[in-house]
């Protein structure tokens, strides 16, 4: 079945959504066949690749629209997500130019990038069906690699970039510059740059601080590195962050792409970094607060606060819209 065809299954004017899911795992398959069902209740079309519909049975493949990617993401509502963070990211690849929003059911571990539980996954469906979804859009980033005046590679990021030694028995020596000025050098593992969205990612595993998703900021966030000023760095959205592998870097870097896509970065190349202009559209079921967010995420012990009853700040509290 062509794209095309595909696509003319589903009626003009009918509401579809395309599911995605990490089909290895029988609880992705559980969820998903839940997700089926639900929905073809609610009067909306699921739209399946044809190797992930697969996984469901045969009555079960016959209420869903079997389609490839290409010509399902432009007229979907919403790409459901039924993974970890992991699959979420390949979810953002599918929809990157799109203006299609994702929603992440978590069956992973921690699941940053995900909005609901797998235990919620019958109500997440209720929510989409009544269309009690609202979306957010959060930066991401554009990055080159450039060597002799040439581009050798270019992509993008939605939790961050990383340029990392080649060669794990040598340090990588750097030179990090901020809006064209140098900044510092050291050797260490490399340097990452990361959005918000990614804070509480491999920049947190790096020691970079925890930035509020509302706050729209780009973070530097040295690797291991052997250097009095090697702390991480916050600054402005549209600032350019430049890292260059030094010259007698024989083995040169390896630039990664929210840990998913790798280029190399060879001794003597730089690699620039910026916001793009192509933001992730995210759809949000709940209204409660980050604060909440990370205390669940990571079990932060919170025994003995006495504080307000109600969530304060600028979504929440005196004066505040819902």
């Amino acid at each position: 079945m062509s794209a095309g065809q595909a696509a003319a299954d589903v009626p003009r004017g009918a509401r579809s959504v395309l599911v995605l899911a990490h089909t290895g795992r029988p609880e992705a398959v559980t969820a998903l066949t839940k997700v089926v069902h639900r929905f073809a209740e609610a009067g909306i079309r699921t739209v399946m690749t044809p190797e992930e519909a697969s996984a469901l049975t045969q009555a079960d493949q016959d209420l869903v629209v079997r389609c490839e990617l290409e010509g399902a993401v432009d007229t979907a509502e919403l790409v459901i997500v039924l993974g970890g963070d992991g699959t979420i990211l390949r979810a953002a690849e599918i929809v990157r130019g799109s203006e299609t929003p994702l929603l992440g059911v978590n069956l992973g571990h921690v699941g940053f990038l995900a909005e609901a539980e797998r235990e919620e996954v019958v109500g997440t469906v209720a929510r989409v069906a009544a269309g009690d979804y609202r979306v957010e859009e959060r930066m991401t980033l554009d990055v080159r690699v450039v060597h002799d005046g040439a581009v050798l590679a270019s992509s993008w990021a939605v939790n961050e970039v990383s340029v990392e030694k080649a060669n794990r028995e040598r340090m990588l020596e750097l030179v990090v510059d901020v809006d064209g000025r140098p900044l510092s050098s050291f050797g260490g593992d490399g340097v990452i740059a990361a959005t918000p969205t990614g804070s509480t990612a491999y920049a947190f595993s790096a020691g970079g601080p925890v930035v509020w998703p509302e706050v729209e900021a780009l973070l530097v966030v040295p690797i291991s590195a052997h250097a009095l000023f090697a702390r991480p760095l916050v600054i402005a959205p549209d600032s350019v962050v430049g890292v260059e592998v030094l010259p007698e870097m024989g083995d040169g870097g390896v630039l990664w792409c929210d840990g998913r896509r790798t280029f190399p970065a060879p001794a003597g190349a730089r690699v620039e970094v910026r916001r793009s202009a192509q933001p992730i559209r995210l759809a949000r079921l709940s209204t409660g607060v980050f604060t909440d967010r990370l205390v669940a995420k990571f079990g932060l012990p919170v025994t003995g606060w006495r504080g307000p009853r109600e969530p304060r700040g600028p979504h929440h509290g005196e004066g505040a819209g819902s």
